[in-house]
C-alpha cells in the first residue's frame, strides 16, 4: 500500500506542475476576452432560460436546461465546496481562496465555450440518442485525427469521475463524529447510489433537480447565520486573502510560510476540483440538455463556477477563517469543527445532514460521468458493466485514506483538462461566430 501511495503522490506532483496552472488560467482568460465578458453581460438572458420560458420539449435530448445545470451543480457543488476548500487554506493559507476567486470567475468563459462546444457537436449513439460531452466534441469537431486526445479524456474520466472523494470524507465524518465504521458507510453510500444511477440520466436529473436547491439553501443559510454574526470581522479577514495571496501567510493553526507558488496551485487546483471548469466534467450533463440552441446551454453552464466557487467556497472560507479552527487531518473534519464553533449545539447535526446531501448528489451525477466515458471507449454493451466498478469504487474509497484518495482524482483530473483545454481552444472561433449568430437573432 505505501508503494502505491507513493505512486500517486509523484503522479500528482508531475501532472499539477506549473504548465497546467498556466494552461488553466491562461485559457480562462482568453476565453473571457474572445467572449467579450459575455459571462456578465449574458447573466440577465440566462436567468431567463434557466426559468425555462425558451423550453421546446421537442429539441434533441435528455434532459431539461434546469436538470442539466442541476446535475452539473450536484457535482460540483459537493465535498470539494466543504473539506476542498478546508485543505486549500490548510495547505496553502487564506492566499489560496483568492486564486480560487480568480480561477471561479475565469471559469465562468471556459464553462460557457466548453459546453457550448458539448452541444454544438453531439454524436449519436447506438440507441440514437445524441451524447455530448470533451470526447464527443474533439472526435466530431476537430476529426479523426484528434481522436487520441478524445481517448485520453474519456480514459482519465473513468477514473477521476469516480466519486471516490465523496464517499471518503462522508465515511470519515461519520466515523469521526457518530462512530460509524467507515467500511459500512461504504457499503450503505454503494446501495443507495446504485439505486438511482442505474436509472439512467433521467433518473439522476429528476433526483438532483429536488436535491441540489434544498441543499444549497440549507448550507447557504447556515454559512450566512455564521457569517453575519461576526460581520465586523469580515472585512479584515477579505484584506487579508488578497494581501496573503501574494505575499505568503502562515498556515492556520501553525507558523510554516508558505511560498506563492503553494497558494497558487492549492488555491488554482481546489478551484478545479471544486467548479470543475477546464476538466469537462460539465460538458456531459449540459450535452444532455433538450436544446436546438448549443450558446444557450453556455449561457446555463457558465452560472456554475460562480455559485460554486465565487459563492459557497467563499462562505466557507470565511466561516472557517473566522471561527479560527486549527488546520486538521480530515479537511471535513475542520470544516464542521468551523460550524460547530459557529453555531455551538447545532453544526454538527446541520453539517452532517448537509454533507450526506452533497455527498450522494455528487456521487449520483459522478456516475453519470464515468459511465458516459466508459460507453464512449467500450459502446453501451461492454460500457455499462463499468456502473458495478464505480459501485465498488465507492466501498473502497471509504477506507483509503484522504491523500491517497485526493491524489488520484487530482492525477486524472489533470489528464482530463488537458484535451479538454486544447480541444476547446481549437474549436472557440467555432464558439465565438455561433454566439455572435444566436445573439444576432435574439436581438441582445
Amino acid at each position: 500500500m505505501e508503494s502505491f501511495n507513493d505512486f500517486w503522490i509523484t503522479a500528482v506532483d508531475i501532472a499539477w506542475g506549473l504548465p497546467l496552472i498556466i494552461l488553466l488560467v491562461s485559457a480562462g482568460f482568453y476565453f473571457t476576452v474572445a467572449g467579450k465578458l459575455l459571462p456578465f453581460r449574458g447573466l440577465k438572458h440566462s436567468i431567463e432560460i434557466l426559468r425555462g420560458k425558451l423550453d421546446n420539449p421537442d429539441d434533441p435530448g435528455e434532459i431539461s436546461h434546469f436538470q442539466a445545470l442541476s446535475s452539473a451543480l450536484s457535482a460540483t457543488i459537493g465535498m470539494g465546496n466543504i473539506s476542498g476548500v478546508a485543505i486549500a487554506v490548510s495547505l496553502g493559507g487564506p492566499g489560496a481562496i483568492f486564486w480560487m476567486w480568480i480561477a471561479g470567475l475565469v471559469g465562468m468563459s471556459t464553462k460557457f465555450f466548453t459546453c457550448t462546444l458539448a452541444c454544438l457537436y453531439r454524436k449519436e449513439d447506438e440507441n440514437g440518442v445524441e451524447q455530448g460531452g470533451p470526447m464527443y466534441f474533439i472526435e466530431v469537431g476537430l476529426g479523426r485525427y484528434f481522436k487520441p486526445l478524445a481517448v485520453l479524456f474519456a480514459v482519465f474520466g473513468m477514473i477521476g469521475c469516480l466519486a471516490m472523494f465523496q464517499t471518503n470524507q462522508l465515511s470519515g465524518l461519520l466515523n469521526e463524529y457518530w462512530d460509524i465504521n467507515r467500511l459500512a458507510t461504504g457499503i450503505v453510500c454503494a446501495a443507495v447510489v446504485g439505486v438511482v444511477i442505474l436509472g439512467g440520466i433521467v433518473r439522476v436529473g429528476q433526483v438532483t433537480a429536488r436535491i441540489v436547491p434544498a441543499m444549497f439553501a440549507l448550507y447557504v443559510l447556515a454559512s450566512l447565520y455564521i457569517i453575519l454574526g461576526n460581520l465586523s470581522a469580515v472585512p479584515s479577514l477579505l484584506a487579508s486573502i488578497v494581501n496573503s495571496a501574494f505575499s505568503g501567510e502562515a498556515l492556520i493553526g501553525g507558523g510554516t510560510a508558505v511560498a506563492f507558488r503553494e497558494i497558487l496551485v492549492n488555491g488554482i487546483k481546489r478551484a478545479a476540483f471544486s467548479n470543475e471548469a477546464g476538466i469537462g466534467t460539465a460538458p456531459m450533463a449540459h450535452g444532455a440538455a433538450k436544446t436546438k440552441e448549443p450558446v444557450r446551454e453556455g449561457l446555463i453552464a457558465m452560472l456554475g463556477p460562480f455559485l460554486d466557487t465565487n459563492l459557497v467556497c467563499t462562505m466557507t472560507a470565511l466561516v472557517i477563517l473566522i471561527t479560527g479552527v486549527p488546520a486538521a487531518n480530515d479537511g471535513v473534519v475542520m470544516t464542521v469543527s468551523a460550524f460547530e464553533k459557529g453555531l455551538p449545539g447545532m453544526g454538527l447535526y446541520v453539517m452532517t445532514l448537509i454533507i450526506i446531501l452533497f455527498s450522494i448528489s455528487t456521487m449520483i451525477s459522478y456516475s453519470y460521468y464515468s459511465l458516459k466515458c466508459s460507453r464512449y471507449l467500450f459502446g453501451l454493451k461492454f460500457g455499462n458493466w463499468y456502473v458495478y466498478v464505480y459501485i465498488l469504487s465507492l466501498i473502497f474509497a471509504a477506507v483509503w485514506s484522504q491523500d491517497t484518495v485526493i491524489n488520484i482524482l487530482d492525477t486524472a483530473f489533470a489528464m482530463m483538462a488537458i484535451p479538454t483545454l486544447v480541444g476547446t481552444l481549437l474549436l472557440s472561433p467555432k464558439v465565438v461566430a455561433a454566439t455572435k449568430d444566436y445573439f444576432r437573432r435574439m436581438r441582445l
